[in-house]
């Protein structure tokens, strides 16, 4: 994808590198955060979670994370971005739970059960608490 900098800036977070792995095993670099008016956020089709293959043809498999960031820092007017869209199925991010958003798997499978056991737990100590 091309994008470019209007006001001198794509407004756009990454992490990753070789050295600050985002993705266990995976040392690429993503985007993290779209700011505001920049040019990334205007253009709409780079997304938060999105992978960032190579700037400008320079590929960015085993760079540290600063290396990024003055890569990105580094572009021109126009950048080139080669881009690895997140995957997705109909209800969102293959397993992507925003800040807050318990999984429903945990609450079912885990929650549910350890309450079950409390209250059956506290209902025996009641009941036989006297023959102790």
């Amino acid at each position: 994808m091309e994008l470019e900098k209007g006001h001198g800036r794509l407004d756009v977070n990454i992490v990753g590198g070789t050295d600050q792995q985002y993705v266990s095993n995976d040392s690429g670099i993503y985007v993290s955060r779209i700011k505001g008016n920049g040019a990334a956020a205007l253009d709409g089709r780079l997304q938060e979670g999105d992978k960032i293959l190579s700037v400008n043809g320079q590929d960015l498999k085993n760079l540290l994370h600063q290396d990024a960031v003055d890569l990105f820092r580094n572009t021109g007017y126009a950048v080139s971005l080669r881009v690895q869209h997140r995957l997705q199925v109909q209800n969102g991010p293959i397993g992507h739970h925003g800040e807050g958003e318990p999984s429903g798997i945990y609450i079912t499978g885990v929650l549910v059960p350890v309450f079950a056991l409390i209250m059956v737990a506290s209902w025996a100590f009641m009941r036989y608490r006297q023959r102790l």
